[in-house]
């Protein structure tokens, strides 16, 4: 798949210094840059749900007790 973006001629130019600097491609340095902010987001949103439901029931285990529980 193909995807065009539109960028100021200041804002190429400092993407493309980045990939050269770093030895990647654009297209590399694009998509894992796009892939990167997704996963920040998933896990940010993991968090706060997470944090949500401790808040419910702000029970902790030990390593022990997690260990026993999952047989490990």
């Amino acid at each position: 798949m193909t995807i065009s973006v539109r960028l100021s001629e200041k804002d190429t130019e400092l993407i493309k210094t980045y990939a050269e600097m770093n030895n990647i491609s654009l297209s590399d340095l694009i998509r894992n840059a796009v892939l990167e902010k997704i996963e920040d987001e998933y896990d940010l949103e993991c968090y706060n749900k997470a944090i949500k439901e401790y808040k419910k029931n702000p029970k902790t285990y030990t390593m022990k007790e997690v260990k026993e529980e999952l047989g490990l």
